[in-house]
């Protein structure tokens, strides 16, 4: 069983109230891109070739989306509403390419609360270098029960 017994599930809805946040700082090093290019097999020149990269408009690699949305996910995995949710629908929109070795600050917040569905709306946005976004979006969670 890869969860402990003894480990404490997030916030049920219960629990939850709007404006509640969320704030963390990810740094995205090459270790983690290796490892997630090498379990998803993607070898898109864009993400790890400088060669290819610098002939484009973001002139060096870039991060691959779907990793800051593994970071947000985690972060709601972990955090809020914490160990036992599900993500049920996301809607992110990327505005500006992250690039290797680059922090992003991520911020949640709690923006809505349906009990009767059992979902809340979280609103996520990400910026670098403290002022540049990079993404915003909705994402509809299912707390644990």
């Amino acid at each position: 069983m890869l969860l402990r017994k003894d480990m404490k599930l997030g916030k049920k809805i219960d629990k939850i109230t709007v404006g509640e946040k969320l704030q963390l700082n990810e740094k995205i090093e090459d270790k983690d891109l290796l490892l997630y290019l090498g379990l998803t097999n993607d070898n898109n020149p864009l993400y790890i070739q400088y060669d290819y990269a610098i002939g484009t408009p973001y002139k060096k690699p870039i991060i691959p989306v779907i990793m800051l949305n593994g970071i947000i996910t985690s972060a709601i995995s972990k955090h809020l509403p914490g160990p036992g949710s599900h993500i049920r629908e996301q809607n992110i929109i990327y505005l500006e390419p992250v690039y290797h070795n680059e922090t992003i600050e991520i911020s949640l917040e709690i923006q809505h609360i349906d009990l009767i569905q059992n979902v809340v709306e979280i609103y996520v946005k990400a910026s670098k270098e403290k002022s540049i976004q990079v993404l915003h979006g909705v994402i509809k969670v299912v707390p644990p029960y």
